[in-house]
């Protein structure tokens, strides 16, 4: 085996993990069930998450990415009880529709979980952030969140996923 092939081999077994990986998420979320599952089982389900964010309730949300190569970001509270309260997918219209102007970047990243793609334009003081989402059953879209140079939102959009990636 060439070091060429070697590669491409390594390469395609990881993306076939990651897809793998992306791909068992609804069999993990149906085996948890809300007021009755425990931290413990939906770590023991996804892992370690990317970010604990403490809630003023004394609960606190697990976040589990996706980002790039999937579609989603779930966000998963568990009560002071510790038992799981909550498990929502968060990369939605519904959820775009709450970033607003004005917004600082650790709200908009509480919200939607980390960006597929982050990327600064020194000349027009701008920084996008992209998360990968999935609207209706197979179109793949791009939510665009632009932070001016004080890091707060200046604007953000859906746009369909071009063929290349973009």
């Amino acid at each position: 085996m060439t070091p060429i092939s070697r590669i491409a081999a390594a390469l395609a077994a990881i993306a076939l993990g990651l897809l793998a990986l992306t791909g068992c998420d609804p069999q993990r979320i149906s085996e948890l069930e809300e007021d009755v599952s425990t931290e413990a089982d939906v770590r023991d389900r996804f892992g370690v998450p990317e970010n604990v964010w403490q809630e003023p309730d004394g609960s606190h949300t697990l976040e589990y990415n996706r980002q790039p190569a999937g579609h989603q970001n779930y966000m998963i509270t568990i009560g002071p009880n510790g038992k799981m309260t909550a498990l929502r997918q968060v990369l939605a219209p519904h959820n775009f529709e709450k970033v607003q102007p004005g917004m600082a970047q650790d709200q908009v990243r509480r919200m939607l979980g980390k960006p597929a793609k982050r990327t600064t334009y020194e000349l027009k003081q701008e920084t996008e952030w992209d998360w990968n989402w999935t609207d209706a059953p197979t179109r793949d879209m791009v939510f665009t969140v632009v932070f001016g140079p004080d890091g707060l939102v200046k604007r953000s959009g859906s746009t369909d996923k071009l063929p290349d990636g973009r």
